[in-house]
Formats: structure tokens, C-alpha cells, sequence
């Protein structure tokens, strides 16, 4: 695949850069992320259900606890897709498969956590959400700013600190340290691929329920790499990924 047609004219063999990278990469994994995707939808279900629980009963009480919940066991399955992705990004051999297995074994433990605050936030924001569309007045840019910028925080914070959950056995601590620097030496790309995430959503968002058929396709899986393909190099640049994961296949 390439933006979602076929894209043959090149070496295989020969990693390409800028758009022709994007569409080698759609060509040669877009299958196996597709699969994976599909399984991290399994793994948000019972933190959908918990968030249009507490939504559906108007409760704080019934959304807190089911979105930590939620995100404890949606955690693992994040940590998975993102492994495959960046795995990806780096033309690591090996089955998805066997890759995915191993994912679980090395991150479910160590996702539990984060995925347990992933899911309280995307449960407080899908409530602000649901109390700004029933006011009775629509509300004015001194309410959506503020909301649409704490969004963007925390998709910044998570598209830093997962991929380093998913390569390093780092402390929380050195994750959030290297996502501030990271942001402060590298923010075009941060910005972008945040501001990527953000439009992505308000399309789910603002299309619903029409968009909700586009999950199987596209779900989690095609923002994640679009997002995280914006800022490997960088990464790369700065955490040195490729060069510690070929002294350890070396």
C-alpha cells in the first residue's frame, strides 16, 4: 500500500526516504498493522464501555473507576501496537507474531500504569466533550481553547513516552524528562505530529457515527504511524534506536 494503492516501483531492498519511505512502509507492513490494529480495538472495548458508561449516567463516580480499569487492560494492547509500528519505522526482522508475543512479555507489566492514566484522561475528555455538546449555549473559544490545548498536552506526553516505554527499560522519570527535551529541541515535529493527531480526531469526532465504520481500517493503527513517522528520525537522532538495537542483534 501505498496512501493506500500499491507502490512497486522502487527496491525493495533499499530503504527510501521522505514520502516515498511512507509509501514504502504502507507497502510492506500495512498488512500486519492491520491485524494488530484490530486486536488493540479488542483490547478499547472495555475502555469505550466503561467511558459511555459513566457518560450514559451522567456520573463521575462510575467514569473514573471504569476508564482506570479500562485503561489498565487497553494498556498492554497500546504498548503492542506501538512496538509493531516502531518496529516497522526500523525494519526489524522477525514474525508480527512472534514480535507481538514478545511485546506482551517485555511491556504488559510495565503499561498497566500509563494505560491506567491514558484511559482516566480519554474518559475525562469524552465527558467534557459530552457536558460542552449538551449546554445549552454553544461554547466560545475561551472554554474550547483551553480544552483543546490540555489535549494536545497530553497527546504530546503520550506520543513521547510510549515508544520509549516500548524500547528502554527507562524510570517513568527519564521518559518525561526526555519528552521535555525532546519537545524543546525537536517542537516542529512535535507540533506537527500532535497537530495530526488532533485533526484526526476532531474528524472521528465530527463525522460520528459514519466514522465508526472506519475503525477496522484505519482505527488506531494509521495515526500512530503517521505520527510516529513524523518524529522517528528525530528520535532516532536523539535516542540512537537503530545503532543499541544493532549492537544487540550484532
Amino acid at each position: 500500500m501505498a496512501l493506500f494503492f500499491r507502490d512497486d516501483d522502487y527496491d525493495e531492498s533499499v530503504r527510501q526516504v521522505g514520502f516515498a519511505r511512507y509509501r514504502q512502509l504502507l507497502s510492506t507492513y500495512f498488512g500486519r498493522w492491520l491485524v494488530v490494529n484490530l486486536l488493540t480495538l479488542l483490547g478499547s472495548l472495555p475502555l469505550a464501555a466503561g467511558i459511555a458508561a459513566g457518560i450514559l449516567w451522567s456520573s463521575v463516580l462510575v467514569l473514573i473507576p471504569a476508564s482506570l480499569l479500562g485503561g489498565m487492560v487497553f494498556g498492554p494492547f497500546l504498548a503492542g501496537l506501538y512496538d509493531a509500528i516502531l518496529r516497522g519505522l526500523r525494519d526489524a526482522p522477525g514474525s508480527w507474531r512472534e514480535n507481538y508475543r514478545r511485546s506482551w512479555r517485555q511491556n504488559a507489566v510495565g503499561s498497566l500504569l500509563p494505560g491506567a492514566l491514558l484511559g482516566l484522561m480519554a474518559g475525562m475528555f469524552a465527558f467534557m466533550l459530552y457536558l460542552l455538546y449538551s449546554a445549552t449555549a454553544a461554547p466560545g473559544w475561551g472554554t474550547l481553547l483551553p480544552y483543546l490545548f490540555s489535549m494536545a498536552l497530553c497527546l504530546l506526553i503520550a506520543t513521547l513516552y510510549w515508544p520509549q516505554l516500548v524500547l528502554f527499560r527507562q524510570s517513568n522519570g527519564i521518559r518525561l524528562r526526555n519528552a521535555v527535551l525532546f519537545t524543546i529541541r525537536h517542537f516542529g515535529c512535535v507540533a506537527l505530529s500532535v497537530l495530526l493527531q488532533l485533526g484526526y480526531l476532531l474528524v472521528f469526532v465530527l463525522f460520528a457515527p459514519w466514522t465508526l465504520l472506519l475503525l477496522p481500517l484505519l482505527g488506531y493503527w494509521y495515526i500512530v504511524f503517521v505520527s510516529q513517522f513524523v518524529l522517528y528520525d528525530a528520535l532516532d537522532a536523539e535516542l540512537h534506536i537503530e545503532e543499541q538495537f544493532d549492537a544487540l542483534d550484532a
